[in-house]
């Protein structure tokens, strides 16, 4: 009986001693596992942080990126706009100084006609006294006369009014040319202070010059340009410029 209690209580202080024994044992597996959660916690902290450091400093870096690309295109836009202000203010310079040049032209091809139509009037009126004198003695041939004299007056009429007409067609159709030009010289200012590279931006300028000295070209095509102005073409028509006119335009 006393072998059995002995037993017993052998058995009990065994089982007493596994539980603390797993008692320990699971302290130390939770103690380990916190101290492992608090590794990776502290790892994803620190990982974390890191991220959104290199994050921000990607963010501002790009900020700087895109604010340096808005000054550049603003510096652009603005030289492009000064530019534009500059060969408009040229244009508009140029295009006066033609239509005053063409003006002062007409004028002096109005002045001209009205000199010679004063001239014809008064040899009309001449021939006008030597017909009525002619027909006071009867003399029929001198009507006919009157007649080729008013024929030709209305031709040399005729032919001074063409002229005009012309000269004006001219102008109008130089006009056109050199705004036509203008306007595409401006198209290519513009994608020139665009172009994205340097060969690009050659090109753009080589067709820039070929289109200013087209429009030079036009402008000096046109009147007081030294394009030739009214001078006959030819040889088909002749000069009607009184000898010494300083303006003639055949000269």
């Amino acid at each position: 009986m006393a072998e059995q209690k002995e037993s017993s209580v052998l058995f009990s202080l065994k089982e007493l001693m596994n539980l603390e024994e797993d008692r320990i044992k699971t302290e130390e597996r939770d103690r380990d596992e916190r101290a492992r959660q608090e590794l990776e916690a502290r790892a994803a902290a620190e990982r974390a942080a890191r991220e959104a450091e290199e994050r921000r400093l990607r963010d501002e870096e790009e900020a700087r990126r895109l604010d340096e690309q808005r000054r550049r295109e603003d510096a652009a836009r603005q030289e492009g706009i000064r530019q534009a202000e500059i060969e408009k203010a040229r244009a508009e310079a140029e295009h006066r100084a033609k239509m005053e040049a063409l003006a002062a032209q007409q004028a002096h091809e109005a002045q001209l006609a009205a000199l010679k139509q004063d001239k014809g009037k008064k040899r009309l009126q001449i021939l006008i006294g030597v017909v009525t004198a002619v027909l006071v003695i009867g003399g029929a041939t001198t009507v006919v006369l009157v007649q080729k004299s008013q024929r030709e007056a209305a031709e040399r009429q005729r032919f001074v009014e063409e002229e005009a007409r012309a000269a004006k067609d001219r102008a109008d159709q130089i006009q056109r040319q050199v705004d036509s030009l203008q306007k595409k010289e401006a198209e290519l200012i513009r994608q020139r202070d665009s172009a994205k590279d340097d060969a690009e931006r050659a090109k753009i300028e080589a067709e820039l010059a070929k289109t200013k000295k087209e429009r030079e070209s036009a402008g000096r095509a046109g009147p007081g340009g030294g394009g030739g102005g009214d001078k006959p073409a030819g040889g088909s028509k002749p000069c009607n410029c009184p000898p010494g006119d300083p303006l003639c335009s055949c000269l």
